[in-house]
């Protein structure tokens, strides 16, 4: 059981990340990436403290201590990336878990549970031809849905495929800044074509 300065230090962290916007903690997962300099997908207490600054948070050494302590959960002295994310993810409601999966199934027109270019190109090449920039003529038709692609994808590390962790992640972020499910509920509807609840 976490105590309450813990959680209050990681609601703060959060807190902090999402002020820089919907992509917040996936950015701070890019940071994990450059902290982490010997490429073992782990991190020490050093790496830690240096990405945490290097990000610009803000957090007093003290507090360091009890946040690494708090995401090094196997108690190794190393946080391991999914460590890292997990703690920081904001919960999602079961209602809005719902509606994203439902969001993933409706892109996932292949079926293998990964969010790829043929995907997109069956179900999303209408939005795309309304996006500015291809009305401009300015991008592709492919250039479109590769950048949304790539903003959804784990950034700094984009591999052209989005799997539903990562797509749940994503939205984790955005869920974070709508406060009222049946307003984050119609939106993802909205978004994705999806039929409203009871159609």
């Amino acid at each position: 059981m976490e105590n309450k300065i813990v959680k209050d230090l990681l609601q703060q962290l959060q807190s902090q990340c999402l002020n820089k916007g919907v992509g917040g903690i996936k950015g701070l997962g890019v940071a994990f990436r450059k902290m982490d300099k010997d490429f073992t997908k782990h991190i020490c207490y050093t790496e830690f403290c240096e990405g945490i600054q290097s990000y610009g948070l803000q957090v007093e050494e003290k507090d360091l201590i009890l946040l690494f302590t708090a995401f090094d959960r196997n108690k190794n002295n190393q946080i391991e990336f999914m460590e890292f994310v997990s703690k920081l993810k904001p919960a999602m409601s079961g209602k809005r878990v719902d509606v994203v999966n439902q969001a993933f199934d409706a892109l996932d027109a292949i079926k293998d549970d990964v969010l790829k270019l043929e995907d997109l190109k069956i179900v999303y090449s209408q939005n795309a031809k309304k996006h500015p920039k291809f009305i401009s003529g300015e991008w592709t038709e492919e250039q479109v849905l590769r950048y949304f692609l790539d903003s959804i994808d784990t950034p700094g590390n984009p591999d052209g495929k989005v799997t539903r962790e990562e797509f749940m992640d994503y939205y984790a972020g955005v869920s974070a800044t709508v406060d009222d499910d049946s307003y984050f509920d119609l939106m993802m509807r909205a978004c994705y074509g999806l039929p409203n609840r009871g159609s």
